[in-house]
């Protein structure tokens, strides 16, 4: 299919109007919805800043292809717009575009629609082609231009393929691979390719690039290739395959280096200039946010851990405001009620704080099967609130959600290609909701109850000693890594056992994660020649951050200095949580800092002095360990 079967005349802009990018997105919007090309203007609109929000497709170099495939589209098409003033896209050069095509693709629509628009994306990256596009007068001279440049592109392919025919017959020196990939998978994926396909080609070297697309993954590199290849570029804001590299030379960078840096990239290729990659579930998309993810079972749990505090925050501290007019405020039949705690108790008890172990489970089991397994990991954690599994519960309902659907994608693989989109709006669903349920009621909810009842007991067995080195260990726990996984192991198990009636575990937890930012605050007003002025200036922000228990606001202190800071702050935490379990103090709020100790169970007065303590001990710690700075 040519370019020009999706592109018309009544869906050519040859002046555009707009003058900022949401008047160009509804300008071209009103083109394609006038040619009859789309079922819904606004959905399609949706879909189109939907795709805006997760990266620009201002792709630089004057050029901006916004573009969503949606069943909004009527009929899959293609519109252009042209302004000669330019208007700012937010491109990744930071200029203001002037060539836009946007791409409206159908839900369903076919792989041949999809290549075609991918060819697209890759001619706007020929300067003689953008110039002659900036010349046109009439919208037959664009349509034109594009298939005479189509029909060129087309012998350039035959001059690679004449390239790969040589390289088989040992006349390159070097070999490398390289996979590309962007969300939506129009655009961007096929740009980079042909930009690392062509720099490769004039520098003399063998590239095989695989493609992660809308139309699925073409050109995948064989097991041979990996082994033989010097090195593998992978430019992708998706999650790609990457075990596969395991023990080889990767370059991973976002796919916008892919088409504005493509020399760089295979010159470091062929040098060797790469990290040798070990396989810890690392994507491009970890590579776009600098970072690098955990991979099993700690992944799993951090991704629920993660979304859940929200909840257990926004509730929790809704909770501790509730309890401010009464520990039963919130009851009608009790003295104490008042109708204004009894609304945030309700919001945040009886609905937020009600969601936490559902959707702790929902997104552990998403990140274990995608989207198909958040439904049947939620439900599975709702069947665990209700029916006093608890938190425990929750963490198994997760995981038997996602490996449900793993296992059920794994069976219904017989199934034809034109029944693929049944899978996850029924089958996954239903059969994963079920069997979830199913193992949930049958096998699952017993036990933990008697599991919970156990370790509840047990905790309210131990004498002071042992209360004593849970409270060391806990509060120390809060201060290793910092809102980490060790950090949220910690804060699980707390609220673990609010829920099991126990809270005195949660308040050596809740004075230990506000220590190490509290004594780093106390250290840079003690010792003010230990640190620069902007770690002065930082560390009064710190102050607010511990009062109100975000350990976070450590973060930096620790990133510059770990050597004295962490070992520093945990010891202050450890002595505050230590503290608080021997002068039985109880929190039966999850969150709030200072301002859920006036309902604190003991002496609200010991647990603040429990705080200072650890706090001070951080910061003489700090003083202590820390070396004057000369300016």
């Amino acid at each position: 299919m040519k370019i020009t079967e999706l592109l018309s005349k009544d869906t050519i802009i040859l002046n555009l109007k707009s003058k900022t990018k949401l008047e160009v997105i509804d300008e071209l919007i009103d083109k394609l919805d006038t040619a009859g090309k789309l079922n819904d203007r606004e959905e399609y609109k949706k879909a189109i800043l939907k795709r805006e929000e997760e990266f620009s497709t201002g792709v630089g170099d004057g050029i901006a292809i916004p573009h969503a495939k949606t069943a909004a589209v009527k009929i899959p098409a293609l519109a252009f717009g042209y302004s000669k003033e330019g208007i700012d896209y937010g491109s990744l050069d930071g200029k203001p575009a002037h060539i836009f095509f946007m791409i409206a693709g159908g839900e369903n629509a076919n792989n041949e629609h999809l290549e075609t628009l991918s060819r697209l994306s890759v001619m706007l990256m020929n300067e003689d082609f953008k110039k002659k596009i900036t010349n046109i007068k009439t919208e037959e001279d664009l349509l034109r231009i594009i298939d005479e440049q189509e029909s060129k592109d087309s012998k350039e392919e035959e001059i690679i393929s004449k390239a790969k025919k040589e390289v088989e017959e040992g006349k390159t020196r070097s070999f490398i691979l390289a996979v590309t990939a962007c969300p939506t998978g129009i655009a961007h994926t096929y740009m980079a390719a042909d930009a690392l396909k062509k720099k490769a080609a004039e520098m003399g070297v063998d590239i095989k690039v695989e493609t992660n697309g809308s139309t699925g993954v073409k050109n995948a590199l064989t097991p041979e290739e990996i082994d033989r290849a010097e090195a593998i570029i992978v430019a992708a804001d998706k999650q790609v395959e990457m075990a596969r590299f395991e023990g080889k030379k990767v370059i991973q960078v976002p796919v916008a280096h892919g088409i504005k840096k493509a020399e760089e990239l295979i010159t470091k290729a062929v040098k060797g200039d790469a990290p040798i990659y070990h396989h810890k579930g690392s994507t491009g998309e970890d590579a776009l946010k600098g970072k690098k993810q955990k991979t099993g079972f700690y992944k799993h749990l951090m991704s629920g851990v993660s979304n859940m505090l929200p909840f257990v925050v926004g509730g929790g501290i809704l909770i501790a405001i509730s309890f401010m007019f009464g520990i039963k405020s919130y009851d009608p039949n009790d003295p104490s009620y008042n109708a204004f705690a009894k609304l945030i108790n309700d919001i945040g008890g009886q609905n937020a704080f009600k969601l936490m172990v559902p959707v702790l489970a929902g997104f552990i089991g998403m990140s274990i099967a995608d989207r198909p397994g958040f439904a049947p990991a939620m439900v599975g954690g709702l069947i665990a609130a209700n029916n006093d599994a608890g938190f425990l519960g929750g963490l198994i309902a997760g995981f038997l959600g996602g490996y449900s659907v793993v296992l059920l994608k794994k069976a219904f693989t017989w199934m034809p290609q034109s029944l693929e989109g049944i899978k996850p709006v029924l089958l996954y669903p239903l059969f994963g909701i079920f069997i979830t349920g199913a193992l949930m009621y049958l096998v699952i909810i017993n036990p933990v109850k008697v599991i919970n009842l156990a370790v509840t007991n047990f905790l309210g067995s131990m004498g002071t000693g042992n209360r004593l080195i849970m409270g060391l260990i806990l509060g120390g726990m809060m201060a290793i890594d910092m809102g980490g996984p060790i950090n949220k192991a910690a804060y699980a198990f707390g609220i673990a056992m609010i829920e099991a009636g126990n809270y005195g575990p949660h308040a050596a937890i809740m004075a230990g994660g506000m220590v190490p930012p509290l004594g780093i605050a106390i250290a840079t007003t003690l010792f003010k020649n230990r640190f620069t002025k902007d770690e002065r200036e930082a560390g009064k922000t710190c102050y607010i951050m511990g009062a109100s228990f975000i350990t976070e606001g450590a973060i930096p202190f620790a990133a510059a200095d770990p050597g004295r800071v962490i070992p520093s702050t945990v010891i202050g935490a450890a002595v505050a949580g230590a503290l608080t379990m021997m002068f039985n103090i109880g929190l039966p709020a999850p969150h709030g800092g200072i301002f859920v100790i006036p309902i604190v169970s003991g002496s609200k007065l010991m647990y603040i002095l429990s705080i200072l303590a650890g706090s001070f001990v951080t910061a003489f710690l700090l003083g202590l360990l820390k070396k004057p700075i000369t300016d």
